[in-house]
């Protein structure tokens, strides 16, 4: 996928989001005490290996029990530059229809809170598998959604101007760990 035009700048690097990423892991095995059935749910595309990442240090640096890893796909992309899907479509893996998820608590992983349509699309079908908690970790919060949403889990509150838009670099779809600020040619820097 083409990267869009315009001026970028990086907000943080590899090493400040593993700082980050460890405070989320700090944050979210506090929450997750106690509980013996959870799972960890990415949103494809970057949600899924920031998932893998912050399941990975729940487990080495805070003792959590390996939780069940599960990844959804959502397309709606607010953050994107064009509105690939006007409405939030959520794609069913097929291994996932008879998923029994009652008595678990759900850990949603995504990259970018922004209008929350993405979020609530996913809190909606996962309602449907009658977990007994949900909770939501981000790394970023725009501070603009336009739903009830909230992150239980937030690594970086982060209010950018609408017009400009948050790149979460996450690999393997990008080749290094970052966020930057991406304002569209034709604009101020």
């Amino acid at each position: 996928m083409d990267r869009p035009c315009g001026s970028r700048t990086s907000l943080y690097d590899t090493k400040q989001l593993d700082v980050v990423l460890e405070g989320m892991a700090r944050q979210a095995a506090v929450l997750l005490a106690g509980r013996s059935l959870v799972a960890v749910i990415g949103i494809l595309r970057r949600g899924a290996p920031l998932a893998d990442r912050l399941t990975e240090k729940m487990i080495k640096r805070f003792g959590v029990l390996p939780p069940l890893r599960l990844d959804l796909s959502v397309k709606r992309y607010a953050d994107d530059l064009t509105l690939l899907y006007p409405e939030t479509k959520l794609t069913e893996d097929a291994s996932h229809e008879a998923l029994d998820l009652r008595a678990y608590t759900l850990l949603i992983v995504d990259d970018v809170l922004y209008t929350g349509h993405s979020l609530l699309k996913v809190v909606d079908y996962l309602v449907r598998k009658g977990p007994a908690e949900i909770r939501v970790a981000m790394l970023a919060d725009r501070g603009a959604a336009r739903l009830p949403v909230r992150a239980d889990v937030l690594g970086l509150r982060l209010d950018i101007a609408p017009p400009d838009v948050i790149e979460c670099n996450v690999p393997p779809y990008e080749p290094e760990f970052k966020i930057e600020l991406l304002k569209l040619d034709g604009r101020p820097a």
